[in-house]
């Protein structure tokens, strides 16, 4: 029997299925995990979500599984390594602001004591559960992650537009913006 899903779902695409079902607004708490998320969502800005989707195991071997404390220590021989992987969208400053990102996120994991309390703290621990019949009428951005991203501006972070950090919180589960008819609304 065929399971309704939200309508931004490209059913011809296995991947792009399977994340629906099974990653995209399910609340995430590992810190790695989040780490990974925001870098591939910031890798997104201008593109589509599909696209990284489809290199994210080419990321993650470029970056070594998205190691924060790995990751914050990459020099300028590490961003050519990773440009010439052929694995990555090939973006020299997209590229070398996860790594600086990734120093940011060291700078909070101190401050908070895990990435995973910075991101959580702004939605009170608790995911925010939205009632939309089409995708059309989700938010695309929202005051919290325009409080995020002024924060994370304020912080020297780059690629993080609220629309970014918008989506961030949709794809963490921070923000439920699963369909109502979708069989994951409130799975």
């Amino acid at each position: 029997m065929h399971q309704q899903r939200c309508s931004w779902v490209k059913l011809n695409e296995p991947l792009y299925v399977e994340y629906h079902d099974k990653e995209w607004g399910k609340p995430l708490h590992d810190d790695r995990a989040l780490f990974e998320l925001f870098c591939l969502e910031t890798q997104s800005a201008g593109l589509s979500w599909l696209m990284i989707l489809k290199r994210r195991e080419g990321y993650r071997e470029a970056f070594e599984g998205f190691e924060l404390e790995n990751v914050a220590q990459y020099g300028e021989k590490d961003v050519v390594r990773i440009l010439e992987s052929g694995q990555v969208i090939k973006h020299r400053a997209k590229i070398e602001s996860i790594i600086d990102n990734a120093k940011g996120f060291l700078k909070i994991k101190k401050e908070y004591g895990s990435l995973d309390r910075y991101f959580w703290n702004y939605v009170g621990g608790r995911a925010i559960i939205n009632h939309h019949h089409d995708a059309k009428e989700a938010l695309t951005q929202s005051k919290i992650s325009d409080a995020m991203t002024k924060d994370l501006k304020k912080r020297g972070f780059k690629f993080v537009g609220s629309v970014t950090l918008y989506a961030f919180m949709q794809a963490c589960g921070m923000v439920n913006d699963h369909e109502i008819g979708c069989w994951c609304h409130l799975a």
